[in-house]
């Protein structure tokens, strides 16, 4: 009953605030009386606007002005087809779907911190009349500078804090608050989970050959392979890079699948091993000293970095925040990129990001295709990890569980509790969860590494 009186609750406002935005700042009162007044070097008095007023026409001018009437198709032949239905009546969906995101979002708890600042993007970039983001300011994937000072069309709200994604500066920032409250220590004292990591990015390059069968350019391919990566800030990075136009639906997909997998994986997980194999209990890992942990944020920014630099930005940010955290020196940075900085960021991405979706882009046949496509590459992923844990098995006397070889997508850490819950249903004395954060911080580096490559062979112009 709750989840139902907020849902319409919601409508309502929606309704309220439709019918209330105005469609454009530029006509609040009569041509005639604006050139009147406008034209006066005097300042402007009541007796001025009272020669020029009159009710019939201001309500007329009022209710032509409210978002819901400047989506009324004046000539019914603008309204058929299918594009003509998008161009007139699909806000009118997206605000719903939006509305659906919100609900899963605050009632069913998905992934809320970032789905929901996402969703009421959506609803503000789809209200009638709001003006908010402006799509052919950032038209053929760049940034055109010249237009956000016209006058006659200024740029939204959310323009300029859209160009904290395009200029790739919020996905670096996460990664930084990322990286701050991430414990590499697992992934140290157990080097072959990275081998894990590493083939959990399987799904990204197989989706990627995908994407390209069903009519996808190269760089479209890209942007949707990644999702099987689960990783939301290296997706959003990679696409408005090589595909902005994909924004939108990519965003939602990818974090759609990172919060559903509790759903996803464990049926995976089970369809690939046996019931001797979930029983498999590991040893406990070493202790990693300080010094360990300082230097591996080092070793591998300049390794990385030197090898492929395009994922400099990413993995840099990444060890940063977590030398911040390891050094023991820093513990005022830490605290502030883990808490305060990370939460700006998320709230300033998810509502530029959701603020992409509009009915233009995000109703099509495309949306469908990349929604299919990234639950195949999330699915991949999680797969690829479990099979090559089962062959490690095959040359290896310390026997892996296999069910930690999911954790290797980059949903931290919720892959690694996924593997922990599988893991003690069959075993309850065994505690996969220290093991099983191994490969999902190599997971993280992986789909870093995995977006560098992408940006590597296909360059953005």
């Amino acid at each position: 009953m709750k989840s139902v009186k907020l849902f319409f609750s919601l409508l309502v406002a929606l309704v309220a605030v439709t019918f209330a935005a105005p469609a454009s700042a530029s006509a609040a009162v009569a041509a005639d009386g604006e050139a009147a007044v406008a034209g006066a070097d005097t300042q402007k008095s009541n007796e001025d606007f009272d020669k020029i007023f009159d009710v019939g026409s201001t309500l007329s001018k009022f209710v032509d002005e409210t978002g819901f009437y400047a989506r009324v198709p004046q000539d019914k032949a603008d309204a058929e087809g299918f594009e003509g239905f998008v161009q007139h009546y699909g806000f009118v969906i997206m605000i719903l779907i939006s509305l659906v995101l919100l609900y899963l979002a605050i009632v069913k708890k998905f992934e809320p911190l970032l789905l929901l600042p996402i969703a009421f993007g959506m609803l503000l970039t789809n209200l009638p009349g709001a003006n908010m983001f402006h799509e052919h300011l950032f038209a053929g994937g760049h940034v055109h500078w010249g237009l956000f000072g016209d006058p006659n069309n200024p740029a939204g709200l959310i323009d300029y804090l859209y160009l904290g994604v395009k200029l790739g500066i919020y996905p670096c920032l996460i990664f930084v608050g990322v990286g701050a409250m991430t414990d590499f220590g697992p992934l140290i004292a157990n080097p072959k989970s990275l081998l894990l990591g590493a083939a959990a990015q399987f799904g990204i390059f197989a989706t990627f050959l995908g994407a390209l069968a069903l009519g996808f350019n190269y760089w479209e391919a890209g942007s949707i392979g990644i999702i099987g990566g689960a990783d939301g800030p290296t997706s959003i990075y990679l696409t408005s890079k090589l595909a902005p136009s994909l924004l939108a639906p990519i965003a939602v997909a990818a974090y759609s699948y990172m919060a559903l997998v509790p759903v996803i994986q464990p049926p995976i997980m089970k369809a690939l091993t046996t019931e001797k194999e979930r029983k498999i209990e590991m040893k406990q890992l070493r202790s990693v000293s300080k010094t360990e942990k300082i230097l591996f944020p080092i070793i591998i920014t300049i390794i990385i970095s030197l090898l492929l630099p395009s994922a400099a930005p990413l993995i840099g940010c990444l060890m940063l925040g977590n030398l911040l955290k390891e050094c023991g020196v820093t513990e005022r940075l830490s605290k502030t990129v883990q808490n305060e900085l990370m939460n700006i960021v998320t709230i300033f991405l998810g509502i530029s990001v959701g603020a992409t979706a509009t009915a233009a882009t995000f109703l099509s046949g495309q949306t469908i295709k990349i929604m299919v496509m990234g639950v195949i590459a999330f699915s991949l992923g999680s797969a690829s990890g479990v099979i090559l844990a089962k062959v490690i098995n095959l040359f290896s006397k310390e026997k892996i569980n296999p069910l930690i070889g999911s954790a290797g997508v980059s949903a931290v850490p919720m892959a690694a509790r996924v593997s922990q819950t599988v893991g003690q249903k069959y075993n309850p004395g065994n505690f996969l969860l220290m093991h099983a954060m191994g490969p999902n911080v190599a997971g993280v580096i992986g789909s870093a590494v995995a977006a560098g490559i992408l940006l590597s062979f296909f360059p953005v112009a």
